[in-house]
């Protein structure tokens, strides 16, 4: 069959495609837990209160070697300072491959508030990370037990430093990120071997722009307050590009708060496959997470499930995604405005 052929050609040549373009920490719904500064180095120390968050996320959950992911991420003001600091790390599991990394980030915010009740502020951030990768091709086995010829039978590994750097705008209730990934080029990540005749084509443009807007919505006095957002990122190596539509709801009590959401990715590329009746069909990526979290006092708790929803998938299982977060060393809250990212 020749969707089968197709399918089972794509699986084969993954292992050589994650190790040529990884590109550090992946993407996920993790962001919408309260972790914007997982995505955007300027979120670093935007709140008022220091904030620690780990993460685990697993993928096809009972599958073996299925993807799966662990992050924990610290950040805050440097003292009563409009500067902040923040560091990340993260160990990405997916198959023979795996990529562990850490970052370091450096925040600013600028003020321009008239009182102590508006909030309208502008904040620069900058992250310089390490990350290392590791492809396991010790099980890669042919009839016999003998090795591919082209395949080497040993961890390659490899490692990489890279920036990110990025904006953030609050006014009121209203918010909007830009960051740009990846900024240099590495040929630590990326395969250009003629070995035994395999030609492998450099890749060595990791940038990845994305862009979030977003307002939250209350009326005055109410305990109920509502937060569309939207993120979209474009990869300029591949040209590939994907949209979030997000949409948050938000319930505060006296120990803290209870929300729920649901995000949904779109992306703007698909992949062509031929039927068994030989007709070309196309699918592009696509998936719903509902979200549910809470927080109590300075604790926090998310999960979140991820269903894929297209005609082809590798398992039907889902992503499981839960979060734990504490906040410390927290201030009193300055601003009039329904910004839960902030106070």
């Amino acid at each position: 069959m020749k969707l089968t052929k197709k399918i089972i050609s794509l699986l084969l040549y993954l292992p050589f495609y994650i190790l040529i373009a990884q590109e550090g920490l992946p993407i996920y719904s993790d962001y919408l837990t309260d972790n914007y500064y997982l995505i955007h180095p300027s979120m670093a120390g935007v709140a008022n209160c220091n904030k620690a968050r780990l993460t685990g996320r697993e993928q096809w959950m009972g599958l073996e070697n299925a993807p799966s992911l662990q992050t924990f991420s610290v950040n805050g003001r440097i003292g009563d300072s409009q500067s902040a600091v923040g560091a990340i790390l993260y160990n990405d599991q997916n198959g023979y491959h795996s990529q562990t990394g850490a970052y370091l980030t450096y925040a600013h915010h600028l003020m321009f508030s008239r009182n102590t009740i508006d909030l309208n502020m502008l904040s620069f951030g900058l992250s310089a990370g390490l990350i290392q990768r590791k492809l396991d091709e010790t099980s890669f086995l042919l009839n016999g037990g003998n090795f591919d010829p082209y395949i080497a039978g040993i961890v390659q590994s490899s490692s990489e430093f890279n920036v990110d750097f990025g904006f953030s705008y609050h006014f009121i209730n209203f918010y909007a990120h830009a960051t740009i990934k990846n900024l240099l080029k590495n040929d630590g990540v990326n395969i250009n071997d003629t070995t035994n005749g395999l030609a492998v084509s450099k890749f060595d443009n990791l940038t990845n722009y994305l862009i979030s807007l977003g307002n939250v919505f209350s009326k005055y006095g109410s305990d109920w307050s509502f937060e569309p957002s939207i993120l979209f990122s474009y990869k300029d190596g591949t040209e590939e590009s994907f949209m979030d539509y997000n949409f948050k709801t938000y319930r505060d009590f006296e120990f803290g708060s209870v929300f729920i959401g649901i995000s949904y990715r779109r992306s703007f590329d698909g992949a062509d496959f031929s039927l068994n009746n030989g007709s070309i069909s196309s699918q592009k990526l696509q998936y719903i997470t509902p979200i549910v979290g809470m927080e109590y006092n300075n604790f926090m708790f998310a999960y979140t499930y991820s269903n894929q929803s297209n005609t082809i998938v590798l398992n039907n299982g889902g992503y499981h995604q839960l979060t734990l977060g504490f906040n410390f060393g927290c201030r009193k809250e300055k601003y009039d405005c329904e910004c839960p990212s902030v106070n």
